[in-house]
């Protein structure tokens, strides 16, 4: 197991340079610790599969690219049975919020690097890189005329750009409740906190009140 995650990482390194900090190598490295914790109260779990997952979950990642090629390519290079190779794919396809429209997470492995990856989209960690990812794409820091959509389609909640602060109100707030390990859960209460207090702190400030 461990010559295929060591290859697989010198694989995906490259894709990952090449996206801008919301969706680089360290995100994959913090998501990766993330789902390692979780993991330790999860016995039952294939850590290769988490572990792969992890690794491959966001080189096609839709925002970047629409060629899924990168996640295909590699899954031959590492050389896996056909029943790895399927599920990986089915874990990397359950992982997406898709603006509420998610799978349903059906195995463990699905609900450990779902959870490990949207806990690295809250906290401190979560809005630096709401903000690094907002920068990129040129979005207003808020935006008081946008109306927080609760009910979109997939291409509606791909397509609009709304501001940065607009986001945490139409996913990033809402992902504690969706933690579906025990551990996810409870890593999650902090840094789901922790934004709270920022979004109270960012309105005292823009408002002039401090």
């Amino acid at each position: 197991m461990r010559e295929q995650l060591q290859q697989c990482e010198k694989l995906v390194k490259g894709i990952y340079e090449s996206m801008d900090a919301s969706h680089d190598f360290q995100h994959i490295e913090r998501v990766y610790n993330n789902a390692l914790a979780i993991l330790k109260t999860e016995p039952s779990a294939n850590e290769k599969i988490v572990c792969l997952s992890v690794l491959l979950h966001d080189v096609s990642d839709s925002k970047y690219t629409t060629d899924k090629s990168n996640e295909e390519r590699i899954l031959n290079e590492l050389k896996l049975t056909a029943e790895e190779r399927k599920h990986i794919q089915t874990v990397i396809a359950e992982v997406s919020f898709n603006g509420g429209n998610e799978l349903p997470a059906t195995t463990i492995e699905s609900k450990i690097v779902r959870d490990a990856d949207r806990l690295d989209a809250i906290g401190a960690v979560g809005i630096a890189r709401t903000f690094a990812y907002g920068g990129a794409k040129g979005r207003k820091l808020y935006d008081d005329s946008e109306e927080v959509r609760f009910q979109m389609t997939e291409d509606q909640y791909r397509s609009q750009s709304t501001a940065s602060v607009t986001h945490f109100y139409e996913k990033l707030l809402l992902l504690k409740d969706l933690m579906v390990t025990e551990k996810g859960c409870e890593m999650a209460e902090e840094r789901h906190n922790y934004m709270v207090q920022f979004l109270d702190q960012l309105k005292k400030e823009r408002d002039g009140i401090l």
